[in-house]
């Protein structure tokens, strides 16, 4: 059975491992010991009960193999993003310029730097071990997000939004960044990744030009990846497309990665669940529909994916194993569920 936590000083060996996994351009996640342990300490203080007044937040989440104790995926929620350090985006416009004498119009497409997300939510850090990743995974990690939402709305933002890794060729290089960003800080992309996990964005600030940039001056391999997902990245793009986030012109400063957005109360996962009572069956079995399931208690915050059942006067039924690992009162056990449906032609596995 699979059980998402969130991430706790003990798995601290388990997740400088999937940093090493995770390859070039997940900011995220660095294999730096000291930004895990940072990471873990903000994370134990956003499901305390003190953490509810906080208006940033970082609720990082793990993905445990129950059966051999092991860390195999990660998934997180960013509240409050751009409120401590600037949150930079390229956002995709164009300019109309015309000519009466000549009788031409033109339009060109630009890219200018901004900081719209300032106070939104942010969904990322979605990632499985290779070994582990099969269909629905990915969904399950993405949606358990949203169902933390559902649980716990008041200490998200209004808006929530998801960068995503940009388009990198074989080496993992970005085009763009090789066209653009080099340009002006002069040192290789995965560098400037990494000064952004370990040391913020004031380099960005410093360096980076204040006027838009003109797409057609950049050369066509600059162009093309604009808005274009890494290859790892697109099924996480498609399942948040179907949670009913949109593409709305904004894109990754370092290698176009596109970023999505949707107000939090029209997430599919969060707007279709519901909270109601849980029953224990002896009868479930492995043939019953799946469910994603949450205990709602901040915490000891637990989402499963189990077998269930709904019964007759609306209650769900469940296994006692399902009970217990989700540390449910046995006497009147309540819970968020809502269906789920694995995809059986694509599954994330970065985001």
């Amino acid at each position: 059975m699979l059980l998402i936590r969130p991430c706790q000083m003990s798995d601290l060996d388990d997740l400088m491992a999937l940093s090493r996994v995770v390859g070039r351009g997940m900011t995220s996640m660095p294999a730096d010991e000291a930004a895990w342990l940072q990471k873990i300490e903000a994370t134990e203080r956003a499901f305390s009960d003190d953490g509810e007044k906080d208006a940033m937040g970082t609720y990082f989440m793990v993905l445990e193999d129950q059966k051999s104790g092991r860390i195999i995926g990660t998934t997180a929620i960013y509240t409050g993003i751009g409120l401590d350090r600037p949150f930079y985006s390229y956002k995709v416009s164009t300019l109309v310029s015309s000519s009466n004498e000549l009788s031409v119009t033109r339009q060109a497409r630009v890219l200018s730097m901004v900081n719209d997300y300032t106070g939104a939510t942010e969904v990322g850090s979605l990632f499985v071990l290779p070994e582990f990743r099969r269909p629905g995974m990915g969904q399950f990690l993405s949606r358990a997000r949203f169902l933390t939402m559902a649980d716990f709305p008041q200490r998200f933002g209004e808006t929530v939004m998801a960068e995503l890794r940009g388009w990198q060729d074989e080496k993992g290089d970005s085009p763009l960044w090789e066209n653009l960003g080099r340009q002006f800080f002069g040192i290789d992309f995965q560098d400037a990744v990494n000064t952004v996990a370990l040391k913020g964005t004031q380099f960005i600030s410093d360096l980076m030009p204040k006027y838009p940039i003109y797409i057609d001056l950049l050369p066509e391999a600059a162009r093309d990846v604009i808005g274009k997902p890494n290859d790892s990245s697109a099924p996480a793009l498609h399942m948040l497309k179907k949670e009913g986030f949109q593409f709305t012109g904004y894109v990754d400063l370092f290698d176009g990665g596109p970023s999505v957005q949707c107000p939090v109360n029209e997430v599919h996962t969060v707007r279709d669940s519901h909270y109601g009572q849980v029953r224990i069956s002896y009868d479930i079995s492995e043939s019953d529909d799946m469910y994603m399931i949450s205990n709602g208690n901040s915490n000891n915050y637990r989402v499963m994916l189990a077998p269930a059942r709904m019964a007759s006067d609306g209650s769900l039924m469940v296994s006692r194993e399902t009970v217990e690992s989700l540390g449910l009162n046995h006497t009147a056990p309540n819970a968020r569920y809502i269906p789920f449906k694995r995809n059986q032609q694509a599954h994330a596995v970065a985001a």
